[in-house]
């Protein structure tokens, strides 16, 4: 019986054995399965969807979806693959690459996009990939297909509704975001989540070259919610491109063009098994047409992504800039360049852990590294000299601004001292983000995050004696939760709290509401969907704003005992609160996508500069003694200027954009957006006692030296801005075709005091000093064969010269040319 017995075992041990063996050599069982749900934007299933699985440029498998969306493909490979997906109706898309190995299972959802009207996945509205169709904010998507030819990113952000960029200067200029009438300091701008913005928000666009950029999502309204601090305005996140080709892809260009201008640029990208990787290196440098404005930047950028499994990838991508560009300053207010230079290294980084731990839950850990240097070197003291008053002046000009006004005379443009000087800025930004999503039934999805920040800055310029460092550790948390009922009502309710070490504690919450009155479909007029959103923002201090604060100053100048007796606080959070409701119409068989949105912004709790007098009145707590106790302190440490939180104002108005798919090739955009903005609260020296130019016909006119009046408009936000583009791609050729249009604004010539005789006979009325303009753009690329493309970009082809604010002439009628080779080929 024992012998039968071992026997048995012994037999039933090899079938085990054999059974193993082929379970490892079946190809069937090392299948790579790969299965999700094919949606339309609403998120309802299509059925009879075509998909395809690719490797190395080859169909592998095919399959159509069924009836409830879903779909299955089984491969016996491993490696590389992406899904090609189409249906009746919708347009052709790919996935992004992803790694399948031995046994693998793979959810690739996929969201088809209308055939005429682009509408694709943003991230920036909720923190998750989400249709556009079923965001009810504000966001626009610009891909790189748009800005193929630019050498920058400032003109592309020319095309979206509620953003008005002011570029102070050519090529190189400092260039500010503003959006829906907010500071140009109020936005989070990110690039794979990293801020790149300045302490305090502060971005200059100039500094973002093109070259590795694949995508923009502008998003307008606060979201401090998903961004935290800064993003009191709106949004603008950057993506790095990722490597897709299942070979090593080489692609140069250069070009050259007017103004002593030429650029080179190199891109390498592939995928290998479970690498993707992406690099890039660009040059690029031109005079300008301005003495003393020679502009060069070098960038240089990375991504690579590894999969060890299909539901976990490690990402770290990288960016660095040096560039260096002149400083000719105001020209058309002295007559001569300045002779300085500001020289900038950025370099951003992230490293991401991004898994999938079942088809419900997701989770993501992110570092993201910022570190910003930027000096301004003031050469010599370029100018005429005046030794009695021991400052130079600028050649005799005459002034005119856009209202009709004009001024003549010579502008004090530097002072007597030693030179060089340098001005030197550090901002260094160190954050860990978790975020993490859960699926608790399939139109309803919950998310919750967790960032901690810490923050390092200086300002340092050794001919004023200033050194100063600061060091906030700030946290932050969110949660939100978002879905949709049947399709037709999509909702997104969150709030955020941050916890920072310079204002304490503040909160955020956001709200938002879509519902279809209509869904899309077949018909003339069949598509009506209807937005709400509510949303409060905040924005920590810059460096400038914290270092002259009236606390800080206190605190350093041997205050404290002010501090305690009049109940002085730090510089404190801006404050935003919007809310915004419209209306999107798709017409002709969503051939046509009408939107118009009006919004409602209010800015609080700002921060300005207010002079010493006025400075105890805000202080309400105190009595008239203690008021005149602490301006004769102030007055006595030379404090005449000091930053508060007592500046508001509204900014509302509508904004509408059309887009229109004329055939397949042939697209257009379009848009219009009013802006009604004006000054309800401020204690600033201009606010409190107005200047006057009593030498000029306009005497009775009050003037803002600095900051604008109660009752008047910010400076620099225009009431009416618009933006036409057009693009068409056919065979080898693609042509594109952009349009920017902004009418006057209010500004000032900051010349205050600045005259020959120090005084102020070179000041304009602020009211719509800034020129209106139209500036119009055109490129194309014919593409000769599969390695080689001919290219060229016409910039301000109407040659404008009142492109950037009063004073600052711009880059009239400029053009590049150059070639595009791609080599590399694929395995086989």
């Amino acid at each position: 019986m024992s012998i039968l017995l071992q026997s048995l075992r012994r037999l039933a041990a090899r079938s085990l054995i054999l059974v193993a063996a082929s379970a490892l050599l079946s190809p069937t069982l090392r299948a790579v399965v790969v299965h999700g749900t094919v949606t339309d934007p609403l998120g309802r299933p299509v059925p009879g969807a075509i998909l395809a699985l690719v490797q190395n440029g080859k169909v592998v498998m095919n399959a159509r979806s069924g009836q409830d969306g879903s779909y299955q493909i089984t491969s016996a490979a491993t490696g590389r693959f992406f899904i090609l997906a189409s249906g009746h109706s919708f347009r052709q898309l790919s996935t992004h690459s992803f790694y399948g190995g031995t046994l693998d299972d793979v959810q690739q959802d996929v969201v088809l996009e209308p055939e005429w009207v682009r509408q694709s996945v943003v991230v920036t509205a909720t923190g998750t990939p989400l249709p556009q169709a079923q965001v009810s904010a504000s966001i626009t998507g610009i891909n790189k297909s748009s800005f193929q030819n630019r050498a920058d990113m400032v003109d592309p952000m020319r095309q979206v509704p509620g953003i008005n960029i002011v570029q102070t200067g050519q090529r190189g200029g400092l260039a500010s975001i503003f959006i829906r009438g907010g500071n140009s300091d109020a936005n989070a701008v990110v690039l794979d989540g990293v801020p790149m913005e300045d302490i305090g928000g502060r971005f200059d666009l100039s500094t973002l070259t093109s070259t590795g950029i694949s995508d923009v999502e502008a998003y307008r309204g606060p979201n401090s919610v998903l961004y935290g601090s800064d993003a009191a305005a709106g949004v603008v996140s950057f993506t790095t491109p990722r490597g897709s080709t299942s070979f090593p892809s080489l692609f140069y260009e250069g070009d050259g063009g007017n103004f002593g201008t030429y650029r080179n640029e190199v891109q390498l990208g592939g995928t290998h098994s479970k690498l993707d990787y992406y690099a890039a290196f660009a040059d690029l440098q031109t005079k300008n047409s301005l003495p003393s404005d020679e502009y060069h930047a070098i960038t240089s950028t990375a991504n690579i992504g590894w999969s060890p499994t299909a539901a976990t990838q490690f990402r770290v991508t990288a960016r660095n800039t040096d560039l260096a560009t002149g400083l000719p300053g105001a020209i058309q207010f002295y007559g001569i360049a300045n002779d300085a230079k500001q020289s900038d290294q950025d370099l951003f980084l992230s490293g991401t852990i991004d898994h999938k731990f079942s088809y419900r839950w997701h989770g993501l850990v992110r570092y993201g590294l910022g570190r910003k240097r930027e000096e301004s070197i003031q050469w010599s003291p370029t100018g005429i000299p005046d030794l009695s008053a021991g400052v130079y002046l600028g050649d005799f000009v005459t002034i005119r601004g856009a209202n009709g006004y004009s001024v003549s005379g010579n502008a004090i443009i530097n002072y007597f001292g030693t030179y060089p000087t340098n001005l030197n800025l550090v901002s260094n930004r160190d954050q860990l983000y978790a975020q993490t999503d859960y699926q608790i039934t399939p139109h309803v999805t919950a998310i919750a995050g967790f960032r901690y920040e810490d923050e390092r800055g200086a300002e340092r310029e050794a001919a004023y004696g200033i050194n100063e460092t600061l060091e906030r550790t700030n946290y932050d948390y969110m949660g939100q939760l978002q879905g949709d009922f049947r399709n037709r009502i999509y909702y997104s309710l969150g709030g955020g709290v941050e916890k920072n070490q310079l204002f304490g504690t503040v909160g955020a919450p956001h709200i938002g509401l879509s519902y279809y009155v209509v869904r899309p479909g077949s018909g003339k007029f069949k598509g009506t969907k209807i937005n709400f959103n509510f949303a409060k923002g905040y924005k920590e201090p810059t460096l400038s704003d914290q270092f002259g604060s009236l606390y800080t100053f206190l605190q350093q100048n041997g205050g404290q005992a002010a501090i305690q007796q009049y109940g002085v606080t730090p510089i404190g959070a801006d404050l935003s609160r919007s809310y915004d409701g419209g209306v999107e119409q798709n017409l002709f068989s969503e051939r046509v996508l009408l939107r118009v949105t009006y919004f409602h912004n209010e800015f609080g709790n700002q921060i300005e500069s207010v002079g010493a007098a006025i400075v105890p009145q805000l202080l309400p707590q105190l009595t008239p003694a203690q008021q005149a106790s602490l301006e004769a302190f102030l007055q006595s440490e030379s404090a005449y200027s000091l930053t508060l939180n007592s500046l508001s104002f509204r900014a509302q108005g509508f904004e509408s954009e059309v887009d229109y798919g004329v055939r397949r090739n042939i697209y257009l955009r379009g848009g219009y957006t009013y802006l009604d903005s004006v000054v309800q609260r401020s204690f600033s020296s201009d606010a409190e006692s107005p200047t006057y130019n009593t030498s000029a016909p306009f005497a009775n006119i009050p003037i803002g030296v600095y900051s604008p009046l109660r009752g008047a408009r910010p400076f620099r936000r225009p009431p009416h801005t618009g933006f036409f583009d057009a693009s068409y791609t056919g065979g080898p050729f693609t042509a594109v075709f952009d349009a920017a249009f902004v009418s006057r604004s209010d500004d000032s010539t900051y010349l205050g005091g600045s005259d020959a005789n120090f005084g102020n006979s070179l000041l304009l009325p602020n009211r719509n000093l800034d020129s209106a303009y139209a500036k119009l753009d055109a490129g194309g690329t014919f593409q000769a064969n599969k390695w080689l493309g001919v290219y060229a970009q016409a910039d301000n082809i109407l040659s404008s010269q009142h492109i950037g604010p009063i004073g600052y002439p711009s880059l009239p009628f400029n053009f590049r040319m150059g070639l595009r080779l791609t080599l590399g080929h694929s395995r086989q």
